[in-house]
């Protein structure tokens, strides 16, 4: 049965809750959705970045950061200006290099900083060896995070990897209809996680960055069919990256093996990705992703976009339209342009 959508802001006293920045019940089902797919407890925000920003509150002033050097590029952003306000000292590194990772974590002290992970990397699809970075950040005392907007529950649980913070844009796939705003931090249910969970409650709070209960239904309702439109999404995407492989325009495909998100490099530099992304007709020229609906842009039209990334790359997120129209639509606007 769906869950009632519970519009208030008052409540009789006496009962859990007292006003309603406090709690909700329809945000109380949703986090418990959440909660269970993740194995943990959820805590629901007014959006991904919302939920991103409560995380970094974990870290004291004058502890440091280590992220990766291709994340959410307003992640980076937030990174970039709380280190610049002196709150703390961001090292960035190449997540899929865990080596260097390690070598990083080794200038680290326990208790007073963060290994924040993001894996599948965005927009550059960069793999993270999740078990092996958060094993050895337990044994320094470090706290982790994993951005897991990309794989989703479905295709990977860091939790039980020993992650302390995992978080949801649950605009995203969690939602999948390009519809809502709404972020979620989910942590271990263990007196450590509890105890970080309640900080972060008070960040959320305090600072008023609470959803709507009608969003909370909305992306409750999303859930229901999160599996069967990840899984017809993979499989496009999977049925793509195949023929994309093979496409004389594309320098490069950028796919980590699994989930509905590529990138792909073509000839001809920013001007040629940017009339393909003109050319489209059946996908969706926008910034998102994680929807029904399949969307692609090139990453660097984006001001805030780290300058690493190439001027070439599109990032698509592969919908659940038919996959022969979307190889029809997606050929047509690549053509066949010159390698030189």
């Amino acid at each position: 049965m769906a869950e009632p959508v519970t519009f208030t802001s008052t409540y009789l006293a006496g009962g859990p809750v007292n006003y309603a920045r406090v709690g909700n019940p329809t945000w109380t089902a949703l986090e418990d959705v959440i909660g269970g797919l993740e194995g943990g407890e959820a805590l629901a925000f007014a959006s991904g970045l919302a939920a991103i920003d409560a995380v970094l509150t974990l870290v004291p002033p004058g502890g440091r950061v280590i992220a990766p050097g291709h994340a959410y590029n307003n992640t980076t952003g937030l990174l970039r200006e709380y280190a610049a306000e002196g709150r703390f000292e961001v090292r960035a590194v190449d997540i899929s290099d865990t080596g260097a990772v390690l070598a990083e974590l080794d200038h680290l002290e326990g208790g007073r900083d963060l290994l924040h992970i993001e894996s599948p990397t965005n927009p550059m699809m960069e793999v993270a060896d999740i078990p092996a970075l958060v094993s050895a950040a337990r044994e320094r005392g470090i706290l982790t995070a994993v951005d897991n907007t990309f794989a989703t529950p479905l295709l990977q649980t860091p939790l039980a990897d020993g992650v302390d913070v995992v978080i949801h844009s649950a605009t995203k796939y969690l939602s999948g209809h390009s519809d809502v705003l709404m972020g979620a931090v989910v942590t271990a249910p263990t007196e450590r996680g509890r105890a970080l969970r309640a900080r972060m409650l008070n960040r959320r709070t305090l600072h008023g960055a609470i959803p709507g209960p009608m969003e909370a239904w909305i992306v409750l309702r999303g859930i229901r069919t999160l599996s069967v439109r990840l899984e017809r999404a993979s499989a496009n995407a999977a049925e793509l990256v195949r023929r994309l492989s093979d496409h004389p325009a594309v320098i490069r495909v950028r796919y980590p093996g699994l989930g509905a998100m590529i990138a792909i490099e073509v000839y001809g530099g920013a001007a040629a990705a940017d009339r393909v992304c003109a050319d489209v007709r059946l996908w969706t020229h926008s910034t998102s992703l994680g929807g029904v609906e399949s969307q692609l842009e090139r990453r660097r039209a984006q001001p805030a976009e780290v300058e690493t990334v190439p001027e070439e790359l599109i990032r698509l997120s592969v919908g659940i339209e038919d996959v022969e129209d979307l190889w029809r639509d997606l050929a047509q606007a690549l053509g066949s342009p010159s390698r030189s």
